[in-house]
């Protein structure tokens, strides 16, 4: 991989309030697999965003929101592992991205889609639709369905599965490879 100037910002995002998220568990693991030169940052506030209403969105919004769009705008890369809900994205998640549809924060910002249950796949073809109306700068590469078998796996349990940690390193390895390529186009 060439010489990177400066450190690459990931800022990972679960679709799950879970405190015992799976997804959140792998993207712990991400961060913990990720280079030396890569600064990925867990986003913990989906929770407190309020409901998306559009006259609320009118250059004054809520902190939680003003954090979010400014976390989003300030990462290089955005990484996110979402579960599936009735055949789609948890609410809470839609939401979140409901918040910066218009503002903009994902406009051709390189993205990676892990998802978390190989059964789960509805969830992340809606994910993809709506992140290509957003004009999100998908990296399928880095986009994997971890082989991932055991039910309310923890953060443990994956770092001790040599193949799971290969998948979600090669992942992560590419997402910032995509990013650096990103960087020099730009």
């Amino acid at each position: 991989m060439p010489e990177i100037a400066r450190k690459i910002s990931i800022l990972a995002i679960s679709g799950s309030l879970r405190a015992a998220s799976v997804n959140s568990a792998v993207l712990r693991c991400a961060i913990k697999q990720a280079p030396e030169h890569i600064d990925i940052t867990l986003f913990d506030g989906v929770g407190s965003l309020p409901h998306f209403n559009p006259d609320l969105d009118n250059g004054t919004v809520a902190e939680p929101v003003k954090l979010f769009r400014q976390q989003l705008a300030a990462a290089d890369g955005v990484l996110i592992a979402c579960p599936e809900y009735a055949h789609g994205a948890p609410g809470a998640f839609k939401n979140a991205l409901d918040w910066v549809v218009a503002s903009g924060e994902l406009v051709n910002k390189p993205l990676a889609l892990l998802n978390a249950a190989p059964r789960a796949s509805l969830a992340q073809e809606s994910l993809l639709e709506t992140l290509s109306v957003m004009s999100a700068k998908m990296i399928a590469a880095a986009s994997v369905t971890l082989p991932i078998t055991i039910k309310n796996i923890t953060e443990t349990q994956i770092l001790a599965d040599a193949e799971l940690c290969r998948v979600l390193k090669s992942a992560v390895d590419t997402f910032v490879a995509a990013i650096h390529e990103t960087q020099l186009q730009n």
